[in-house]
């Protein structure tokens, strides 16, 4: 099938060491010139504890084995594991006409209409990147109801997708990760994005039962048609 002019091309990179693929995320962006093609790079993660640039050490409780790295992208700590995909968008931001919090929306975008493919009615909470689910009702199709409750803004929600990027020359990388079907006891370890007592979720907790595969070839597609400039709302 021949790629779309214009859309980014989507890479399915499997099982990727964390640091070797930041590296890499890296390495593209400082030698892209005006005409270097956006791509999104799907990939996998061993068990891993990411550090965003305004990380605060007392988020990260008890690590463990599992390896804390400090990264230059915007946000705190976050886990990657197994039976999580991981899209790692490497998009000219100024080429495509959007501005960072375009940016941000449509990759929620893309996030939400692959959990609406799946029956799970995802949600956005002002001020805290990602989609959340409400736990008591994850297929329902109701929007949060009111301001969140004072102290408690996550109260009756699980973070199912995590978002921390990082723009450069107006060209992005790292991205977002959608929990699919993992050992979520690592989160136990952290406050997740730097909230204490937030919960983690995933596809599978829900009921839904997909392959690793499955859901990052639906995230790719979706996070290129979102990022295309023949996007359309």
């Amino acid at each position: 099938m021949s790629q779309p002019v214009g859309m980014p091309l989507v890479r399915m990179l499997g099982r990727s060491p964390y640091v070797q693929t930041e590296q890499a995320m890296r390495a593209y962006n400082e030698t892209r010139g005006p005409d270097t093609p956006d791509e999104i790079w799907m990939v996998e993660h061993e068990p891993v504890y990411t550090q965003g640039v305004a990380g605060k050490a007392e988020h990260v409780l008890q690590p463990g084995d599992v390896p804390v790295v400090a990264t230059n992208r915007g946000g705190q700590v976050t886990y990657h594991g197994p039976g999580q995909v991981v899209a790692y968008p490497l998009i000219d931001l100024q080429r495509l006409g959007i501005y960072v919090k375009e940016y941000v929306f449509r990759i929620e975008q893309a996030v939400l209409r692959v959990l609406q493919a799946h029956g799970v009615t995802g949600h956005r909470v002002a001020g805290a990147p990602g989609i959340y689910v409400r736990m008591d009702d994850p297929h329902g199709h109701a929007t949060l109801a009111g301001p969140s409750p004072p102290g408690d803004p996550f109260r009756g929600l699980g973070k199912i997708a995590a978002l921390g990027i990082k723009v450069s020359r107006h060209c992005s990388y790292h991205g977002v990760a959608l929990n699919v079907a993992m050992d979520l006891s690592p989160y136990e370890r952290i406050n997740p994005c730097g909230y204490a007592g937030l919960r983690s979720i995933d596809l599978a907790t829900l009921g839904v039962h997909a392959d690793w595969r499955t859901v990052a070839e639906q995230l790719g597609h979706s996070l290129a048609a979102q990022l295309s400039p023949r996007h359309t709302p």
